[in-house]
């Protein structure tokens, strides 16, 4: 007796190790399936040909004749499915699901969440003929798809003949479905990585065409921009001009501006609009595009520009008055039409007698203008009233100084020296007027110390503001005379 319990418990013990086998042989041949689609070209098919493959089996070992599987969402609602009416038209598929999700066995097991046992369909009411239906049931078995406490899926198994499926059956089917739900498990969360790094691959695609079409028209922008800086610095005998440009940006907001004005005169521009971008750059043009009409170096038909009484005032007196008006033209209209931008820029306007030296300016708001000779900074042109463009009718008043022969006038923006080291140190004035201080014979050597000893400074540290001088020499007058 003891011998036959012992006998009995050994048959047990290998039919669970056979089934534990035939699950785990189901799943290794699910995941080799799924590696090799993987590794595919047919990505976007591997959901639908692991239901398949999963169908496959699941009629192979249990000797299923047809079946259907359905992939459920945590709502219990339909996401694929396999019908055995492979035939149906997706209407038909759409009436059969909800048929027997509603009154069928399949319905059944995902309410209870248990396997669906049918030996003979006539005498069981889980089981729901369907109107037209092709083939003849007597038995069926269905199975929930867990993972975790997730009900994945219901594989439902079809025979022709009563009693065909067994409890023996269920048991196998109920552990091969565990290893179907870790397989299926891995294949939903695959496709859906896949397709994350397919709609990632097509963001990264849009942002590159976009980013190529928006440097493109950067590009564009600088070639206008730069067609509204001077494309030649005027050569004056007895005179020496240089400049220095360098935007942080594709566009900038920082400009220099020399031109030629009637009766010996020459028009000195340096400024610096608010803020940065394209933004800043619009105004940059806007501002320069005034101060020229305005100070009357371009004539517009039909414009008057003085905006005051000129007469009683002799030629070179009438050109100074005439050019620096401009400055209060220009903020009063930036002030009027564009007020609601907030825009305005730090501005030092200098209209220079070329015969003379002597020269006429106007600071709206800007950094000092530096005049230096042999010893060093000799005088400092201070602001003479607001950043232009701020307020309408704002006061700006006109200063003459005289430029004797060696001295050099230099301007520049915050840029040079709020400029940033590596270690996040400014420039600061006073490294820049140490600069200064030195002995330079001309405007371009001043210019190109400045340079050396800024760019030494900032190193590789990235460059957050426009650097722009500006500097007039006026040569020694024994040269000119010799």
């Amino acid at each position: 007796m003891q011998q036959l319990k012992e006998t009995h418990t050994l048959e047990k013990e290998l039919n669970r190790l056979k089934h534990e086998k035939a699950a785990l042989q189901v799943q290794s041949r699910l995941l080799e399936k799924f590696v090799t689609l993987a590794r595919s070209d047919a990505k976007e098919r591997v959901l639908t040909a692991i239901l398949q493959k999963t169908l496959e089996i699941s009629s192979e070992i249990t000797a299923a004749e047809k079946g259907s599987l359905f992939l459920l969402d945590s709502d219990g609602a339909v996401t694929d499915s396999l019908l055995t009416r492979s035939d149906a038209t997706p209407e038909q598929s759409a009436r059969i699901i909800g048929s027997v999700l509603n009154k069928g066995l399949a319905g059944w097991v995902r309410k209870h969440r248990k396997v669906g046992l049918i030996l003979d369909t006539k005498d069981d009411d889980r089981w729901l003929d369907l109107p037209d239906q092709p083939y003849m049931v007597g038995s069926a078995l269905a199975v929930p798809i867990l993972w975790g406490d997730n009900l994945l899926g219901i594989l439902t198994l079809l025979h022709v003949e009563p009693g065909h499926f067994t409890a023996e059956t269920a048991n196998l089917m109920l552990l091969t479905a565990r290893q179907i739900g870790s397989a299926l498990e891995n294949t939903r969360l695959y496709t859906r990585l896949d397709e994350s790094y397919r709609l990632l691959k097509l963001a990264k695609l849009k942002i590159e065409n976009y980013s190529r079409a928006l440097d493109a028209e950067m590009e564009k922008g600088k070639k206008i921009q730069r067609d509204f800086l001077p494309d030649q610095i005027p050569r004056i005998q007895g005179w020496e001009i240089a400049v220095c440009f360098h935007p942080a940006r594709q566009v900038s907001g920082d400009f220099y501006d020399v031109f030629l004005l009637p009766g010996n005169l020459i028009g000195l521009v340096i400024a610096d609009v608010c803020d940065k971008g394209v933004g800043s750059a619009l105004f940059m043009a806007l501002f320069r595009s005034l101060i020229r009409v305005f100070s009357g170096q371009i004539s517009l038909q039909g414009v008057s520009v003085s905006g005051s009484d000129q007469s009683g005032l002799n030629s070179t007196e009438n050109h100074h008055h005439l050019a620096l008006h401009a400055v209060s033209l220009t903020n009063d209209y930036i002030a009027e039409e564009h007020g609601d931008e907030g825009m305005f820029a730090t501005l030092f306007f200098g209209v220079l007698d070329l015969q003379s030296g002597k020269m006429t300016y106007v600071n709206g708001g800007h950094e000092p203008v530096i005049i230096v000779d042999h010893g060093g900074v000799k005088e400092r042109l201070k602001a003479t009233g607001p950043a232009v463009g701020m307020m309408p009718e704002s006061k700006y008043t006109a200063k003459l100084v005289q430029i004797e022969c060696g001295d050099i006038l230099i301007g520049y923006t915050d840029g040079v020296t709020e400029a940033l080291s590596p270690n996040k140190d400014f420039y600061t004035k006073r490294r820049f007027f140490s600069i200064l201080e030195r002995p330079v014979t001309t405007a371009s050597k001043l210019i190109e110390q400045i340079k050396i000893d800024l760019y030494n400074h900032m190193d590789d540290a990235p460059q957050f503001d426009d650097i722009t001088m500006l500097a007039v020499h006026r040569k020694p007058c024994s040269i000119l005379s010799g």
